[in-house]
């Protein structure tokens, strides 16, 4: 389910806030594809600090860590919120990056394959410096077997030997 803008901006801070608008389509358009790695970047390093006050939170909660301010955490859903919001962010804004990325290559692999085929027809036919019939001359030789019986039997002495026993030919 989405998160509309009032919930984000009341999980968020101001910087945060300004950071996951910009990976918002309307903006993430408008950006620059240099400056995408760097959006990415922050997105992360927000992220990750939010993932990690969640979890020494809830180690609060359990009673595993000492609190870190002057009273414990009661709760860790909204930093819990805010990292999963931030990490929509830099899934959204990675997805772009790696989008643009391809485009970009898939253009320059057209336009070499334009290029080459404009270089192939500028080159002309290849056959042009070919004589216009060929002939194959005598063709295939034929190479006989030399373990093969000339009649086809698989073993020429063994076929007389059963003949002579049945009585000749039938």
């Amino acid at each position: 389910m989405s998160v509309s803008r009032r919930r984000e901006e009341r999980l968020l801070d101001a910087g945060e806030t300004e950071l996951v608008k910009r990976s918002h389509h309307p903006e993430l358009d408008a950006e620059d594809d240099k400056a995408l790695p760097d959006l990415i970047r922050l997105l992360r390093e927000r992220r990750d600090r939010a993932r990690d006050m969640s979890r020494r939170q809830r180690r609060e909660l359990r009673g595993k860590a000492a609190p870190s301010g002057a009273n414990p955490a009661s709760d860790n859903s909204g930093t819990r919120e805010k990292a999963a919001l931030l990490a929509a962010a830099v899934k959204r804004v990675s997805k772009e990056h790696e989008r643009r990325r391809v485009a970009d290559a898939r253009g320059r692999t057209v336009s070499g394959a334009r290029r080459a085929l404009a270089l192939k027809r500028a080159a002309g036919n290849p056959a042009d410096g070919r004589p216009s019939s060929r002939t194959a001359n005598e063709g295939m030789n034929p190479v006989p077997n030399e373990r093969n019986a000339p009649s086809g039997a698989v073993n020429q002495e063994g076929q007389e030997i059963a003949m002579r026993r049945g009585g000749g030919p039938r």
